[in-house]
C-alpha cells in the first residue's frame, strides 16, 4: 500500500475553488427539493449542497431540470430545509481513486470509514463511465483458481467473466463472496456493500473477509440508513474504482452486494424525478441502469487489465423472473442460484448446480474435463428427478441405470458441491474424478 505524496496533496488542493454558483430553494416536495438560479450551470447528476438551519449542509444531486427550476434529490433527511435557503453548486459527481486506497474502507464519496485519513488520487473520474468499445475488447481469458471446488470445475470462473449470485437471505451468499475475495486470482479486489445493514459491515470486514481479504481489497460501503442517492452511488463508485485499477493493467475482481438494492435506490430517485413506475413498481430506466453498470465490467482493451465481476441479486421466494433478476441474467456470462431448501438441510453455500450455468463452458475446460462435468450433471439430474421416490422408498433398483449409478456416490457428490479447495484446479478435478470412479467400481464390481 503506497503512502501519500506531494501529488496526492496537490490533487486535494486542486479540487478546491474559491468561487461557487449559488441558487435558492424554491420548493420542497416528495422527498426532493426545487432549486432556482442554477439552471444556467447545473447539469443532470451535478452535486448541490443546501444550507440548513443551524449551519449544517445537506448534499444532493440534480435529477431533473425544468424551466428555471432544478430538482435535487437529497442525500439525507430534508428536515430543516427552508424556502430561500442557499444552494451551492459543486459540479459533476466524480471520484478520484488512488492505489493507497487498497486495504481501506470508504464511503461512496471517497471519504474514509475506518477512522484514518485518506487523500484523493491525482485524476478525477466520472461515476457514469462507458464500457470499452465492444469491437476492441479482448475475449474472456483463462480459468481462475477460486478456492471453491465447484467453481474450479463444474461452474468455472474465467478472467473477465461476469456472473450473478441469485439468492435469498441466509443461504451463504456473504460467506461465498468473502471466499472469492480471499482466494480468487486477482491483483485487486473491489467490494461494494450496497444498502447493507450497519452492524454487518464491520462483521463482514473483520470476521468474514478478515485481514487476509482486506489487505488486497477496497471496500465501498453505504448502509441501509443512507439515502437512495448514496446507496445507488455505492455501486457506481465501486465500478469507477475498479476501472481505475483496470486501466493500470491490473486484473480486478469486483464483488457487488447487491444489484437488487442498487435497483431499489434507483427506483426511489427515478420516481422523485417524475418517472413513472411500470415494471412491477420499477421505472423503465431501471433496466438501462443495470445493463449499463454490468457492461462496464468484463475484459478490457488490448493494453489494459480486466474486471471479473460477481453481482449478487436478492430473489424473494426464488423468483428468477422478477424484473431485476431477469434483466441482469440476460447480460451476464453465467448465473449461480443459491437455494433455501438446500441450505435448510445444512449445505453451505447452498448452490443449486442444476439451475446454475457458466457460459465460459465448454471453452474453459478440456475435453476430458467437459466429460467429467457433463457426467456429473447427468447423474445429479437423475437423482433430482427421482429424489421423492428414493426418499419414500418407492424406487426399485434396476429401473434406471443413471439412478443406480448415482445412489452410492450421491452423499459424496453433495458434499463436493460445498467443499473448499486448498489446492489447484487440477486437484478439484482429480477429486471429482475419484467420486465418479467410486460410482463405476460400485456398479461394475469386476
Amino acid at each position: 500500500m503506497s503512502s501519500p505524496n506531494l501529488e496526492n496533496l496537490w490533487a486535494e488542493i486542486s479540487s478546491l475553488t474559491a468561487v461557487r454558483d449559488v441558487g435558492r430553494v424554491c420548493g420542497v416536495s416528495r422527498g426532493a427539493m426545487q432549486i432556482s438560479g442554477l439552471n444556467h450551470v447545473a447539469g443532470i447528476g451535478d452535486q448541490v449542497a443546501v444550507a440548513l438551519d443551524g449551519g449544517a449542509q445537506l448534499g444532493g444531486e440534480v435529477v431533473a431540470l425544468n424551466g428555471e427550476v432544478a430538482t435535487v434529490f437529497p442525500d439525507g433527511s430534508i428536515e430543516g430545509a427552508t424556502l430561500g435557503a442557499r444552494a451551492i453548486h459543486f459540479g459533476p459527481t466524480t471520484i478520484a481513486p488512488d492505489n493507497a486506497w487498497i486495504g481501506r474502507i470508504i464511503d461512496p464519496s471517497g471519504a474514509p470509514l475506518d477512522g484514518r485519513p485518506l487523500l484523493r488520487g491525482r485524476t478525477a473520474r466520472s461515476l457514469i463511465g462507458s464500457p470499452p468499445p465492444a469491437t476492441q475488447r479482448r475475449q474472456m481469458g483463462g480459468r481462475l483458481e477460486t478456492g471453491v471446488a465447484i467453481f474450479n470445475t463444474l461452474l468455472p470462473l474465467v478472467r473477465g467473466q461476469r456472473i450473478g449470485l441469485f439468492a435469498g437471505s441466509g443461504v451463504g451468499k456473504s460467506s461465498l463472496l468473502a471466499k472469492f475475495a480471499k482466494r480468487v486470482e486477482a491483483d485487486v479486489v473491489v467490494i461494494a456493500l450496497v444498502g447493507e445493514r450497519g452492524r454487518e459491515v464491520r462483521e463482514f470486514v473483520e470476521n468474514t473477509l478478515g485481514k487476509e481479504g482486506l489487505s488486497r481489497s477496497v471496500v465501498i460501503a453505504a448502509t441501509s440508513d443512507r439515502s437512495a442517492l448514496i446507496r445507488r452511488r455505492c455501486a457506481l463508485t465501486a465500478m469507477s474504482v475498479a476501472e481505475h485499477f483496470r486501466d493500470q493493467g491490473s486484473h480486478v475482481l469486483l464483488l457487488t452486494d447487491s444489484v437488487t438494492r442498487f435497483a431499489e435506490a434507483h427506483r426511489e430517485i427515478a420516481l422523485a424525478s417524475g418517472e413513472g413506475a411500470s415494471l412491477k413498481g420499477h421505472p423503465p430506466s431501471m433496466a438501462q441502469a443495470i445493463m449499463s453498470l454490468a457492461e462496464r465490467a468484463g475484459p478490457g482493451l488490448e493494453h489494459s487489465g480486466d474486471i471479473t465481476a460477481i453481482f449478487s441479486v436478492l430473489v424473494a421466494g426464488s423468483d428468477m423472473e422478477e424484473p431485476v433478476a431477469d434483466t441482469l441474467r440476460g447480460v451476464l456470462d453465467g448465473h449461480v442460484v443459491l437455494d433455501r431448501a438446500i441450505a435448510e438441510r445444512g449445505r453451505y453455500p447452498a448452490i443449486d448446480l442444476l439451475r446454475s450455468v457458466s457460459r465460459s463452458l465448454p471453452t474453459a475446460a478440456s475435453e476430458p474435463e467437459n466429460i467429467l462435468i457433463n457426467q456429473t450433471r447427468r447423474l445429479l439430474g437423475a437423482y433430482d428427478r427421482a429424489e421423492m421416490m428414493i426418499q419414500a422408498g418407492l424406487y426399485s433398483p434396476g429401473s434406471d441405470i443413471d439412478i443406480d449409478a448415482v445412489l452410492p456416490i450421491w452423499p459424496a457428490l453433495d458434499r463436493y458441491l460445498a467443499a473448499d479447495e486448498p489446492g489447484a484446479i487440477t486437484d478439484s478435478f482429480a477429486r471429482l474424478a475419484r467420486h465418479l470412479e467410486g460410482k463405476s467400481s460400485h456398479s461394475n464390481p469386476a
